[in-house]
């Protein structure tokens, strides 16, 4: 079973995540990306669906136009676990 982070690892997530917040009354992180139109915000999520699909681990995520929003838990530990970080992690490096 996947064990959710422990205090240690949450309190590095700042360092280690800067673009990736805490959500407001869940444990989860999530980040807003915005790119030039609809086409590169599709792109990109079709990456990050392959990346997702590789760690099978499946990102919570919104689209509109040229915004994607993504929020990561881990439903079955109940919150944040490393696979949130390793996905948040992954998506970052698809950025440069």
């Amino acid at each position: 079973m996947v064990e959710r982070l422990d205090a240690e690892a949450r309190a590095a997530l700042a360092r280690e995540l800067p673009g990736w917040s805490p959500v407001e009354g869940r444990d989860a992180i999530a980040r807003s990306f915005r790119f030039a139109d609809f086409g590169e915000a599709w792109g990109f999520m079709a990456r990050v669906a392959l990346l997702a699909e590789k760690q099978d681990h499946h990102p919570e995520w919104f689209n509109v136009w040229n915004r994607v929003d993504i929020t990561l838990t881990t439903h079955d530990a109940g919150g944040l676990s490393a696979r949130d970080v390793a996905l948040a992690k992954a998506i970052d490096r698809l950025l440069g």
